[in-house]
């Protein structure tokens, strides 16, 4: 894999751009925005890094469970994951705890099925909370709603 970051300030001068915008490109070819708070020098006008950091662990993991959901040939018509962390006091602020609230919609569900499914990213197959729980505790919850 493969991506560059630009930083990305509003206003470019002799000394650079201004401000803590920064632009990502994909080796797949797709586009990111990301910026800092305002307290930091930031604008506020995309996510932070460390943010997209978490987005993509709740979306690697979220693969993880609907593509084994429907291997199992469940009925799985939708999944959330909400992610709550917390970081380290002082620098480096890597995360210290995080813990991912997986949310599935389907028709007959099986809540086993959906509780294995969440254990295997878990503990096997999601790369990113696999590295993150490298200075993380990562834990995660789940539940059940059946589908109008």
């Amino acid at each position: 894999m493969e991506c560059t970051v630009q930083w990305n300030g509003p206003a470019s001068g002799p000394n650079g751009p201004s401000g803590m915008s920064f632009l990502a490109s994909t080796g797949s070819g797709h586009c990111v925005s990301m910026d800092g708070a305002p307290d930091g020098g930031g604008r506020n006008l995309a996510p932070r890094p460390m943010e997209m950091l978490l987005v993509g662990a709740g979306g690697c993991s979220a693969y993880d469970v609907v593509l084994i959901l429907q291997r199992g040939r469940h009925k799985v018509l939708g999944c959330e994951v909400q992610i709550k962390a917390e970081r380290a006091a002082t620098d480096p602020k890597v995360f210290t705890q995080i813990h991912l609230h997986f949310v599935l919609r389907g028709r007959g569900l099986n809540a086993d099925a959906v509780a294995r499914a969440v254990a295997l990213s878990h503990e096997k197959y999601c790369s990113a909370t696999v590295m993150l729980g490298r200075t993380a505790e990562v834990t995660t919850s789940h539940e059940v709603l059946e589908a109008d």
